[in-house]
């Protein structure tokens, strides 16, 4: 559900189809700068009902699903 939730909004922030959206796919393929990241982390906090603190860097869609569920399993 929050690979789901993430490949949503990324799609809709970059006029993409959401099936071309893996979790492979790094942020740079998908024209995603730190400042779309920023954006994409409040949209996603609002989705979510969740603060995140992104203190790590995460560079595919993948790495940050990996990264909010294990800060929501702290």
């Amino acid at each position: 559900m929050l690979f789901e939730t993430i490949a949503k909004i990324i799609a809709e922030r970059t006029d993409r189809d959401i099936s071309e959206i893996k979790l492979e796919s790094t942020f740079a393929e998908l024209g995603i700068d730190s400042l779309d990241t920023v954006e994409l982390i409040m949209n996603l906090e609002d989705a979510i009902g969740t603060e995140i603190e992104l203190d790590q860097k995460v560079e595919t869609v993948g790495d940050l699903v990996k990264f909010i569920e294990s800060k929501n399993q702290e």
